[in-house]
């Protein structure tokens, strides 16, 4: 085994082990009851014991400087446990906003507070029904005169929008998409977050409305394309290793309830129909971790990143379906699990670009033309 791969493997069990304590499925519960959906005490131990909020921050901003690898890892154990923290939208969409923005003055004033986690912050991009579509941008930025900015528009499908104090929003100005900084208390009643009842309860969303709130230019005015499409790729890739997570967490206790539930005598796993969920359940979960491992050495390729999203999504369903028809009437009640698994699955599958998008994307860039009818 390579070095680099026994640490990564070093670092999976760190963080199996870690979240193992600190967010079992009470714990899970718990939190995403609660009104910001995360328990902050959680947050700050996996920033202070672990730093896995500056995981991408590079090392000169105070974070570990880490890739998608290291990336990949950290997203499949917190899939597993269903962690409900602000890491997709702190540690991963805000940071590689910031970083590709290639504004060094605006990384080091916001990076170190974001890797201590101290800072919670949310990137506002998506408005619609169409989050990967960025010419769907109508929120505007105009000068307010002072060498700043005013935002009006309303985000949707924002992922902790309503607890941010950072906010980073994708706005249109005369010179084209910007990405801007919103401190979300100094901008008082200019801006209001209202978290939505979504499908997936252990997840935070927000629809962030924008009503004149000062904001800070990050790089440069017109320029922030790139950056937010490298930042959406990079969380595609996170997401989707979060997916293969929960969808290993199924095959797992699947398994586990096919070995010890009996029925006419003998376990159900027995039974060739069981053996036979199983068995697929195993090969798309291995799969799916294949295609996060090729997606996450390659997280600038858009084919990988795409055909990983639409492979792991469209999986993890199927998976979480399974898992409840394994364990029976009780896998559909409230109480367990397997609700929760598939509730976070059919809500990750639409989150970043549903499976259509991504194959479509694919299609587009292989130019291949659909055939007529």
């Amino acid at each position: 085994m390579a070095v680099a791969d026994e640490e990564r493997e070093d670092l999976r069990r760190t963080v199996r082990d870690f979240l193992d304590r600190v967010s079992p499925s009470d714990q899970v519960r718990r939190a995403m009851e609660t009104e910001r959906g995360w328990d902050p005490q959680v947050w700050r131990r996996l920033a202070e014991e672990l730093g896995l909020a500056g995981l991408l921050v590079p090392e000169k901003h105070g974070g570990a400087g880490a890739g998608a690898p290291e990336l990949a890892v950290v997203m499949a154990e917190m899939g597993r446990s269903l962690l409900c923290a602000p890491f997709l939208s702190t540690a991963v969409l805000s940071v590689a906003a910031l970083t590709g923005s290639d504004d060094e003055t605006a990384c080091a004033d916001l990076l170190p507070a974001i890797a201590e986690g101290r800072t919670i912050a949310a990137l506002a991009f998506a408005e619609g029904e169409a989050p990967r579509d960025l010419a769907a941008i109508t929120t505007t930025a105009r000068p307010d005169g002072d060498g700043g900015h005013v935002l009006h528009g309303v985000k949707d499908w924002v992922v902790d929008g309503a607890a941010a104090d950072l906010l980073l929003v994708a706005a249109r100005t005369g010179s084209g998409l910007s990405l801007f900084a919103v401190d979300s208390a100094a901008a008082g009643e200019t801006v209001t977050a209202r978290r939505l009842d979504a499908l997936d309860l252990t997840r935070a969303l927000a629809q962030v409305t924008l009503d004149g709130a000062p904001a800070r230019l990050i790089g440069r005015e017109g320029g922030a394309e790139e950056a937010l499409r490298g930042a959406l790729d990079l969380a595609t890739v996170a997401l989707a290793a979060e997916q293969s997570g929960g969808l290993r967490k199924c095959l797992d206790t699947a398994v586990e309830y096919a070995q010890t539930r009996v029925q006419f005598g003998r376990p159900i796993g027995s039974f060739q129909a069981i053996k036979h969920k199983c068995a697929q359940l195993l090969l798309e979960a291995e799969s799916a971790e294949a295609a996060v491992e090729e997606a996450a050495e390659h997280p600038g390729e858009p084919i990988g990143v795409s055909a990983a999203a639409a492979y792991c999504a469209e999986a993890y369903v199927r998976a979480s379906a399974e898992n409840l028809q394994i364990h029976g009437g009780i896998g559909f009640t409230w109480e367990h699990d397997a609700h929760l698994h598939l509730r976070r699955a059919r809500s990750s599958s639409l989150l970043l670009g549903s499976a259509s998008w991504h194959l479509e994307r694919i299609s587009d860039h292989l130019g291949l033309v659909p055939e007529a009818v």
